[in-house]
């Protein structure tokens, strides 16, 4: 009875224990998965503990926080990132409350990055005592503001152009009629003063036909063509490096795999000749003006969806764009120089935007970057 006792304990046991090894086997095996759905997200996953130490992040939130997970793991929080007070304050207000909080586009400065990487956030707190958790969420909020903001630009420059076109042929009018008058008065008049003050008025009329003629922008229809970005923006940098001193310091950053771009050479050089000549300015010649060149990809421009673009930024330390103007940069006549004419950024947006692109820029005092998008057109 004994060994049948035994013999079946041990029948018994036996498809327990299998049963136990295939669930452990199964448990596994799912955490496994869920660990692979966590690190394939694009939203950035962060797990701190009670002591604010982080526990767990993935590859979204490395990226988005510019923080590698060896460095990360195990280290507190806030001594990560020592510029983000209201992260750390959601994350603390989540560990001493016990509820749910979010922020939207909070701005987030990476160690070392000269952008903040704008963020929408959503702490949720896991637990009670001391074995809560606090699970942060970060997700992109770039591309929507981007679109947000490409949408607005989109409708204020239509308006702003109809506008300066309006004014330029109610300009150009009057033009040609005082230039005709002082024509004909140079001809009954007598002795080289007098003819050099109709010189004067001839040379001003000159002047603003030419002014008109940049206002309303190009004529035709782009001459479009296969443009390595390198090429017009290193031409730029000659000009201008021609035409200031060996102060001025120009640092490339490029990257030589970009692909080429379908666009006006042409336009393409005086777009990024009235950017660049633009950062000149806010130096006073003096300074120093990174071009950098990278990849961008799954952006949108106007509205349209790119899986690729090629991004240009023009980077200088200057004073940074007035706070008066930063709405209306882009708009004709809109300078923040006693000698400007205020037609350079707005003739360069336009000039991108023929090519399907868009400017788009940020400042801060000593640090500006205008930053342009050019769509790669598959073929």
């Amino acid at each position: 009875m004994r060994r049948d006792g035994v013999a079946t304990l041990s029948n018994q046991r036996a498809p327990i224990a299998s049963a136990v090894t295939e669930e452990r086997t199964v448990d596994l095996d799912a955490a496994i998965a869920r660990a692979d759905v966590v690190e394939s997200l694009r939203t950035g996953i962060v797990l701190v503990d009670a002591l604010e130490y982080v526990r767990e992040m993935n590859a979204a939130a490395e990226q988005l926080l510019g923080l590698g997970r060896r460095v990360a793991l195990g280290r507190p929080l806030p001594d990560l990132l020592p510029h983000a007070a209201q992260l750390i304050d959601l994350v603390r207000r989540a560990l001493a409350s016990g509820g749910g909080y979010a922020h939207r586009a909070l701005p987030l400065y990476p160690p070392g990055a000269m952008h903040a990487a704008t963020c929408d956030v959503e702490v949720t707190p896991l637990g009670a005592g001391a074995a809560r958790r606090v699970l942060v969420e970060l997700r992109d909020a770039e591309p929507g503001l981007r679109f947000g903001r490409e949408l607005v630009l989109s409708a204020q420059l239509d308006a702003s152009r109809s506008l300066a076109r309006q004014l330029g042929h109610e300009i150009r009018n009057p033009l040609g009629g005082l230039r005709g008058a002082a024509q004909l008065l140079a001809r009954r008049l007598e002795g080289p003063e007098l003819h050099e003050f109709v010189q004067v008025i001839l040379r001003e009329a000159d002047r603003l036909a030419a002014l008109v003629d940049r206002m309303l922008g190009p004529a035709g229809a782009p001459r479009r063509q296969s443009v390595n970005i390198h090429d017009p923006i290193q031409h730029v940098e000659r000009l201008l490096a021609a035409e200031h001193s060996s102060a001025l310091v120009f640092v490339e950053d490029f990257d030589p795999s970009l692909p080429a771009v379908t666009a006006d050479r042409d336009e393409l050089v005086q777009a990024m000749l009235n950017l660049v000549r633009n950062a000149a300015q806010a130096v006073e010649g003096t300074g120093r003006i990174r071009l950098r060149t990278r990849v961008a990809t799954q952006v949108s421009i106007a509205g349209r969806p790119w899986p690729l673009a090629v991004r240009v930024e023009v980077e200088d330390d200057g004073p940074g764009v007035p706070d008066a103007i930063r709405e209306t940069l882009f708009y004709p006549l809109v300078t923040g120089r006693r000698d400007g004419t205020g037609l350079g950024l707005a003739l360069a947006q336009d000039l991108v935007r023929r090519q399907q692109g868009v400017i788009e820029y940020s400042s801060r005092p000593g640090c500006t970057v205008f930053t342009v998008l050019l769509p790669v057109e598959r073929t």
